[in-house]
């Protein structure tokens, strides 16, 4: 059948399986608004406020159901408001297609309005993207860009499309689409081999897992391995959910705000299997103190990540999924109880700090984590209240925390946790912020509100830019330069003003009646949570200093 451009990307993305995109319209993409208002009975459009919102809610959609998150905006100032979302889902291995458009083909070059070279800004931060010059090419493109973002190791691809090709018309054709298996990696068995030796010779094993457990969805595999060796589990930001924070194996997270436990665990231990962790600079912190007496053994689908920030013993490249479930074939049980005793000490000395009656973010989370059986989804924004509910929500399933790891983005949670709702209809969603990264963003409320998703909003506010003036306590002698926000917004009226429903928590007695009535509603809500200022991220490692060296609370600081 002869169709237009724009109608081709419409069934091309219906082919891939698209029932859900995100976008704000403009001059450029008028003839795909036009097709999507025709189609709208096989594909949702969802308006956002802002295009990093659609950026961020195609990104939480993809996080919460391992499908790919499509967004879409116009050219110039539409496109590159795209980028930091774009960034975003680079840095985390999210597959993520944008589609944005662009002026015509005879007016690329030449300083056009609104036109931007968006291939050439975005390169950097995505996996492949496209120019489209030829309307004929465009459903092969297109194709590509979803296989391209699935493939491997996943991640953001764009599609740049010049007005002009959105009105031309050609033959187009629906093509049956079988969803890409990571199999073209060929694991040997004697590397396989190699890895269980290790395992087997181990008298302390560690794992460290990583945000790539879930990509392969392999959280089974890993459960099985850690059982089988009886290894202590150690989980990156990114890997939250890959293994029950329930379990008695479970350390908590491991790096600068990592468990004491974990950290310590990770410096005695003599065999570390890295399972689809990068070694991110805020996990090892001092390069030559990490796991100084361990062979290290990194389990990897990129290989460009091996011995890229740590030397290793030996690395499998494939899918994880498929990589472990070799090894736990091959693994025999051995007594390690010595060195798990060990560990469930360390575990008994992870600090904790604060007034039994002051309101605190650790109990809040602990509320909404008790109070929802760890079945919610957890959006986040940047800062210590994401650091605070990755330690203090108890997630004992993949894809349940959804946040900004690598590129850490201020104002990522609302509209990610926008994407994850629509993503999983039924599904509790919450949103933890800071005041500071909620303002960047709060625009978003709108669009929950206008399609009535059951998100809440919890507002850690402790009126100032936290994790800054946390550096600035401890490092610049208190020097707080432009982290304090003292400002007058009220979160319940500006909630109400958008048409959502808002609370103000001061004290403990109050959180679980409000959680429980924001459970109740199914309305968009946002809980405003006055916390001090001074509260603090704890366990901390100090900037050069290695894992071992962690403070745990206020009181070890100053003995230290």
């Amino acid at each position: 059948m002869r169709l237009s451009g724009a109608d081709i990307l419409v069934e091309c993305l219906i082919e891939q399986g698209v029932d859900a995109i995100f976008g704000f319209p403009g001059g450029a993409v008028l003839n795909i608004y036009d097709s999507l208002y025709k189609y709208k009975d096989e594909i949702k459009h969802y308006l956002t406020s802002h295009e990093q919102g659609a950026a961020h809610a195609a990104d939480g959609y993809a996080r919460a159901s391992g499908k790919v998150g499509v967004c879409l905006a116009t050219s110039g100032p539409g496109a590159t408001n795209l980028v930091t979302g774009i960034a975003t889902a680079f840095m985390d291995s999210i597959p993520l297609v944008a589609i944005t458009g662009n002026v015509a083909l005879n007016l690329l070059g030449k300083d056009s309005f609104q036109e931007v070279d968006i291939a050439g800004i975005t390169m950097p931060i995505t996996k492949h993207n496209f120019v489209v010059r030829k309307v004929e090419e465009l459903a092969g493109i297109v194709r590509k860009a979803f296989h391209i973002a699935k493939q491997g190791r996943p991640g953001p691809v764009l599609i740049d499309i010049p007005k002009d090709i959105t009105v031309q018309e050609c033959e187009y054709e629906r093509e049956s689409i079988n969803p890409p298996k990571n199999n073209n990696y060929i694991i040997k068995d004697e590397d396989i081999a190699q890895a269980v030796a290790f395992i087997h010779h181990a008298e302390k094993p560690m794992i460290y897992a990583g945000g790539g457990v879930i990509a392969a969805e392999a959280a089974a595999e890993l459960y099985e391995l850690a059982v089988k060796t009886n290894s202590p589990v150690t989980l990156s930001l990114m890997g939250m959910g890959a293994f029950p924070a329930t379990h008695e194996l479970y350390t908590g997270m491991v790096g600068m705000h990592g468990t004491k436990a974990s950290n310590l665990a990770v410096t005695q231990c003599d065999l570390l299997l890295a399972v689809g962790a990068r070694f991110s600079d805020r996990v090892i912190s001092k390069l030559d103190r990490f796991a100084p007496k361990a062979k290290i053994i990194q389990i990897d689908i990129d290989e460009a990540e091996v011995n890229k920030n740590i030397r290793v013993a030996h690395h499998i490249i494939g899918d994880v999924k498929e990589v472990l479930h070799k090894i736990n074939q091959g693994i025999q049980p051995k007594d390690r109880s010595r060195w798990l005793r060990y560990v469930m000490e360390l575990k008994g000395q992870n600090g904790r700090e604060g007034n039994g009656d002051e309101l605190t973010p650790e109990y809040i989370l602990e509320q909404i984590s008790e109070l929802t059986g760890g079945e919610a989804l957890i959006c986040t924004e940047v800062g210590q209240h994401q650091i605070w509910t990755a330690q203090h929500y108890k997630f004992t399933k993949p894809r349940s925390l959804i946040t900004s790891g690598g590129l850490g983005t201020m104002g990522f949670g609302l509209g990610a946790a926008i994407g994850a709702s629509i993503a999983c209809p039924g599904k509790r969603v919450f949103n933890i912020a800071g005041d500071g990264s909620f303002r960047m963003n709060l625009n978003e409320l709108a669009t929950a509100v206008e399609y009535k998703l059951p998100i809440i909003v919890v507002i850690m506010n402790n009126h100032a830019l936290g994790m800054v003036r946390q550096w600035q306590s401890m490092f610049y002698d208190k020097r707080y330069s432009q982290t304090t926000l003292d400002r007058k917004t009220d979160f319940v009226k500006l909630a109400e003003a958008f048409g959502a429903v808002g609370y103000n928590l001061t004290a403990k007695k109050e959180v679980a009646p409000v959680l429980k009535e924001a459970l109740a509603l199914n309305r968009t809500v946002v809980i405003n949570c006055e916390i001090d200022r001074e509260h603090k991220v704890w366990p901390m490692v100090p900037p050069g200093a290695a894992l071992e060296d962690v403070i745990v609370g206020e009181s070890d600081l100053i003995r230290n």
